[in-house]
C-alpha cells in the first residue's frame, strides 16, 4: 500500500485539528451539563436531558440543517455573530468543530454523568463537615473521583468527532483544507473513478484511529481508578 497523498494527509490533519477543538471547547459545558443532570432537582430536568441527548437519535443531516438555520450568516445566532463580531462559522473549520462538538456532546455528558452518580456523597459530606466550602469540595473531592469518567467521556467524544460526517457536510459543505475532514474525504473518493484505493486507505485509518482511541479510553480510565483506589 502506497504512502498517503497530500490531500489525504490534509484530511487527516484537519480531522485531528477539528476534533481536538470540538472536545476542548465542549468539555467545560459537558462537565456542567453532567453535574446539573446528576445532582440537579428542578422542573424540566427530563426535558433538558432529552435535548442534550437528542443528537444521538436525530439524523445527523437534520442536526446539520438545524445548525445552518441557527448559526448560518442569516441565522438567528449566526447572523448576529457575523454582523456584530465578524465571526462566520459556515464553510470553515470552526463550523466543522461546532458540528462535531454537537454530535459528540451527548456521549461526553453521559460518561461524566455516570461517573458523578457513582461518587460516594458521604465523602463529600465529610469534607464539608471539616470546613471545606462547596467549591473546595468540588475541586478537591468530586473532580478527582470523577476523573475516570471525564477522561473516558473526553476520549469518546474525540473518537465520535473524528467520525462525524452528516452534520458537518450539511452545515459547512465539502471544502478541501477547510471542512473536508477524514469521513468527508473518504466519501468524496468513493464518488470519483479510481478513488477506491485511496478510499480504502482512509477507511483503514479511520478504523485504526477509532480502535486506538477506544483502547486508550479504557486503559487510561483503568489506571486512574487504580491510582485513586491506591
Amino acid at each position: 500500500m502506497s504512502m498517503l497523498t497530500p490531500l489525504e494527509l490534509e484530511a487527516l490533519r484537519l480531522s485531528l485539528w477539528v476534533s481536538g477543538w470540538a472536545v476542548a471547547v465542549s468539555l467545560p459545558f459537558g462537565v456542567l451539563a453532567a453535574w446539573v443532570l446528576a445532582r440537579g432537582r428542578f422542573p424540566g430536568k427530563a426535558l433538558l436531558d432529552g435535548l442534550i441527548h437528542l443528537p444521538l437519535v436525530l439524523p445527523p443531516v437534520a442536526v446539520g440543517y438545524a445548525l445552518l438555520v441557527l448559526l448560518g450568516r442569516k441565522g438567528i445566532v449566526g447572523g448576529w455573530l457575523y454582523d456584530v463580531l465578524g465571526i462566520s462559522l459556515i464553510f470553515n473549520w470552526k463550523g466543522a468543530a461546532v458540528a462535531s462538538a454537537v454530535m459528540s456532546f451527548p456521549l461526553m455528558v453521559r460518561a461524566i454523568r455516570l461517573s458523578l452518580e457513582s461518587v460516594d456523597r458521604g465523602i463529600e459530606s465529610a469534607a464539608a463537615t471539616l470546613g471545606a466550602g462547596p467549591l473546595r469540595v468540588f475541586f478537591t473531592v468530586t473532580v478527582p473521583l470523577t476523573l475516570p469518567g471525564v477522561l473516558a467521556g473526553t476520549i469518546l467524544a474525540f473518537a465520535r468527532s473524528l467520525s462525524e460526517f452528516g452534520a458537518t457536510i450539511t452545515f459547512v459543505s465539502n471544502i478541501p483544507g477547510q471542512t473536508r475532514t477524514l469521513p468527508i474525504a473518504l466519501y468524496s473518493l468513493t464518488q470519483v473513478p479510481g478513488g477506491e484505493a485511496a478510499a480504502l486507505r482512509l477507511c483503514l485509518i479511520s478504523v485504526g484511529l477509532a480502535f486506538l482511541t477506544l483502547l486508550a479510553s479504557e486503559q487510561a480510565a483503568r489506571k486512574l481508578r487504580q491510582r485513586l483506589q491506591g
